[in-house]
């Protein structure tokens, strides 16, 4: 089933690859999410707005959505080593500008969508390219390892950044807080450095894989700027084809996008349901944070144990039936009935490691590593149009479905994509295919 390029290099150095790359994305994880909570919290001081912070969440999501279509191509040309330290300091850059701008008192709301804007240009082409590198790193039966320790690495992030954010903004001018994202930066790009990731186009698969074996429109070469358009645009078809070309993994991968339409716009109202529902304060909501954190924390220990072999497609949809009954379960909670929200958050935390870390792997070591990046690009994209949908819609949910009621839908809504994903033909037969 795999078409990733294993040799024996791959298979006795990962553990030693991983050690630098997992490293560098520690410091450059926990330094970029402690600075983004940063922004938030100086920007829920200074203005006190909800759309404000609604903006400025968008500023940070909106390239990676829109770019995200297209970037997959070109992290699928290039070398994903470089650009992935090009995008690391590239994002570094960015941030010290903004901690020019704090220095010298300059700063206003409007420049830092403009500098939020830019620096998640460089994220739409980090992660895509980091994800499709992973089967080009280790042996497909580690795959699910590396994918648990990563989850681990971000979960750990989740847990210590709010604490961190908090803590620095309270005590050090915005100046020297965001220096330590420049300096995660550096460090994830030095670890880099040591690693060699090799490129996935050998010959054979570049014959099988060219947009001109396939059946694409042919244009004539008016000129140059025309001829790379044709080019561009038949490798980004390149990679839709992989999918489309297996149905049990295209129905796969159109669930997730549904998935993510019941679980983002929940994960803006987790506060919310602590403050209202549970008459909580910020206290319990930051109790809850920690708690999905833990969870996925927990969950991504869970995948990286070496026995932790399942078939993945029974893994994703049984991550869907226990998320969207941790959702429900808490709808359904009464006000008195708080440590229970706390339980299910982190059963939740848990469950939605384990969804992402398996859904990351089958595609992984489904698709040859040559259009990993253009697929993970392009799946990115999809799944953050619930969150921009959420953004927007948070009030209007609030308020006209009611909190508890928005969990209870969004819960039977994955319960139903978990109970129907395996009853499609074409899943269940791709399920048989997949290694128990």
């Amino acid at each position: 089933m795999s078409n990733t390029h294993e040799n024996p290099q791959n298979i006795t150095n990962w553990k030693r690859t991983f050690g630098f790359i997992w490293t560098g994305q520690l410091f450059s994880t926990l330094s970029s999410s402690m600075v983004s909570f940063a922004v938030i919290f100086w920007l829920s001081i200074e203005t006190g707005s909800a759309e404000v912070l609604a903006f400025a969440t968008i500023a940070s999501l909106l390239p990676q959505l829109v770019l995200g279509l297209f970037t997959g191509v070109l992290i699928d040309r290039w070398d994903r080593k470089k650009v992935m330290i090009i995008a690391d300091l590239y994002i570094a850059l960015m941030t010290a500008v903004m901690a020019v701008l704090f220095y010298t008192g300059e700063v206003e709301i409007g420049i830092i969508y403009v500098l939020l804007t830019l620096r998640s240009i460089g994220s739409a082409f980090h992660m895509p390219a980091m994800e499709a590198s992973v089967p080009l790193l280790a042996p497909q039966s580690e795959l699910m390892r590396v994918a648990g320790v990563n989850n681990m690495i971000f979960s750990m992030s989740s847990i210590a950044a709010p604490a961190l954010a908090a803590l620095f903004v309270s005590t050090l001018d915005m100046t020297w807080v965001l220096l330590f994202d420049v300096f995660g930066a550096l460090v994830a790009s030095s670890s880099l450095l040591f690693v060699h990731i090799p490129s996935p186009r050998d010959a054979r698969k570049a014959a099988e894989l060219s947009p001109e074996n396939l059946p694409v429109e042919k244009s004539p070469d008016k000129d140059k700027i025309g001829t790379e358009f044709h080019k561009f645009y038949a490798e980004l078809k390149v990679g839709l084809h992989e999918i489309l070309k297996r149905p049990g993994l295209m129905w796969m991968f159109i669930f997730t996008i549904f998935a993510s339409l019941a679980m983002v716009p929940i994960s803006t109202l987790f506060p919310l349901m602590t403050l209202d529902h549970f008459a909580g304060d910020t206290y319990k909501m930051s109790v809850v944070e920690v708690a999905w954190g833990i969870g996925m924390l927990a969950g991504g220990g869970l995948m990286s144990l070496p026995k932790f072999k399942f078939n993945n497609i029974l893994l994703i949809n049984a991550m869907y039936v226990i998320l969207g009954l941790t959702f429900a379960f808490s709808g359904f909670l009464p006000s008195a009935g708080y440590i229970f929200f706390v339980a299910f958050t982190f059963i939740g935390g848990i469950s939605g490691a384990i969804f992402w870390g398996a859904f990351t792997v089958l595609l992984q070591s489904s698709l040859d590593s040559s259009v990993l990046g253009r697929v993970f690009s392009i799946h990115n994209s999809l799944i953050m149009i619930p969150a921009m949908f959420s953004l927007m819609a948070t009030g209007y949910i609030a308020d006209s479905i009611g909190v508890t009621n928005a969990f209870i839908i969004s819960g039977f809504m994955l319960i139903a994509i978990g109970l129907i994903s395996p009853m499609l033909p074409a899943i269940a037969k791709f399920a048989k295919e997949l290694p128990s």
